[in-house]
């Protein structure tokens, strides 16, 4: 695609829809991007450290009344809940965004075959990065109530 397609149709009132990460993407899509790999980064692949200095910003603030604020908390959780769980994997089910909060909904499992944990995260992200986190954290059941799912 040219320069001159993505004009024409940016004066039509369309905007382009490109792969993320791509030039051109929205604010609100690159911050679901960024918080999408920086969640797979330390989690699934173990590699917190990397994704606090890729994708956190100059501070982080943290709403869990379990975890202390800043980029040092958040790493050593990940290795103690990660050495804890070898197997732990985070499958996303949903990404959602509105301006700078970014809303995933996740299941973790920490063992293969066992029903893991349903969450939602928030981030609000700045200037590309991330720096707010809230959590709510739910087990799976064994049985539920209804036929749906929680995912």
């Amino acid at each position: 695609m040219t320069a001159r397609f993505f004009e024409n149709q940016r004066r039509r009132g369309h905007r382009p829809r490109l792969q993320p990460g791509g030039e051109g993407m929205s604010d609100t899509e690159q911050n679901k991007a960024n918080v999408r790999a920086f969640y797979d980064l330390a989690f699934n692949q173990k590699q917190p450290e990397e994704a606090a200095k890729r994708y956190v910003g100059s501070y982080y603030r943290q709403h869990n009344p379990n975890a202390a604020d800043g980029t040092e908390p958040f790493i050593g959780f990940v290795k103690w809940l990660t050495g804890a769980n070898p197997q732990l994997r985070v499958e996303f089910k949903r990404i959602v965004a509105e301006g700078d909060l970014v809303v995933v909904h996740s299941h973790n499992i920490p063992v293969p075959g066992t029903r893991g944990k349903a969450v939602i995260d928030i981030f609000r992200v700045e200037n590309g990065k991330i720096v707010e986190h809230w959590d709510v954290v739910q087990e799976v059941p064994e049985a539920a109530k209804n036929n749906n799912t929680m995912f």
